[in-house]
């Protein structure tokens, strides 16, 4: 799950400072979230979601589709 937020994120050619900017947290909370030092918070997730127009189910590897619902 935690490489789906990475790899979006590299995929894109995005840098955590950047993802992290647009989130409204500092790079090294967006580090610790993104590898897994800290839980996920309904705030991040649905800030990710929201910034990749993902859904959650697919940030936390319940589909694999990343169309965001409609």
């Amino acid at each position: 799950m935690r490489n789906r937020i990475r790899d979006l994120r590299e995929d894109q050619d995005l840098s955590q400072e950047t993802v992290a900017k647009a989130l409204h947290i500092t790079q090294r909370k967006y580090s610790y979230l993104e590898t897994g030092q800290q839980p996920w918070t309904e705030e991040f997730l649905i800030g990710l979601a929201k910034y990749y127009h993902t859904s959650i189910d697919y940030l936390v590897g319940l589909t694999d589709d990343p169309r965001a619902y409609r």
